[in-house]
């Protein structure tokens, strides 16, 4: 029983993370955030905006899902959300309202939330983070829907108080390094990257 109770503090006290997987979401951006949170010790649990069923993302590489949104977000809270880019996927991202709710609670209680490539767009559309200074993929259309109400910088990682940006596939070991810094902390973070040849 002595054992058990360790376990359950052990599992309280490590980070949990939640990456929210949309139809056309960018595979490289999910399964390399994934990974990475999972090799620095970060519960990740993958939803599927849309269900359990497996999602096609932008290359039509299938992923299954741990769980649907609508389960997620009665297992929370999470120490960090997680929005994977894609086109398409951040166009969803954008366009719901589950992941709207979810995302501001997150932020008005000051928990990480963390977007890459396109998907720093559903951050605009759910207005998270406003006035912070953030990054996106270098695409005009993107850049400009943004620079009006963020500080637009063009790095590979932008971390501004509980708001984490990146730019896109190839940024992508940096942006989950970073949330292993975050959450984890630096020596995880280096013997991580060091293990992964980075």
């Amino acid at each position: 029983q002595a054992y058990n109770c360790l376990i359950h503090f052990y599992k309280r006290m490590s980070s949990r993370a939640l990456v929210l997987l949309a139809t056309g979401a960018e595979e490289m951006e999910t399964v390399i955030t994934v990974d990475v949170l999972r090799r620095g010790g970060v519960e990740v649990v993958v939803a599927g905006v849309d269900g359990e069923t497996p999602v096609s993302c932008s290359r039509s590489v299938k992923i299954v899902p741990d769980i649907s949104l609508a389960t997620a977000a009665t297992q929370g809270p999470y120490d960090c959300i997680v929005l994977p880019g894609g086109g398409p996927g951040a166009a969803a991202l954008c366009a719901s309202v589950e992941v709207g709710k979810l995302l501001q609670e997150q932020d008005e209680a000051g928990r990480l939330v963390a977007a890459i490539c396109a998907a720093p767009t559903a951050l605009l559309s759910h207005k998270i983070g406003l006035g912070k200074r953030v990054t996106c993929y270098p695409a005009p259309a993107f850049i400009e829907k943004l620079a009006g109400s963020y500080t637009y910088v063009e790095e590979k990682v932008v971390v501004d108080g509980n708001i984490v940006t990146s730019r896109g596939p190839g940024t992508t070991f940096d942006f989950g390094l970073e949330l292993v810094r975050i959450m984890v902390g630096k020596e995880k973070m280096v013997e991580i990257a060091s293990a992964m040849l980075l």
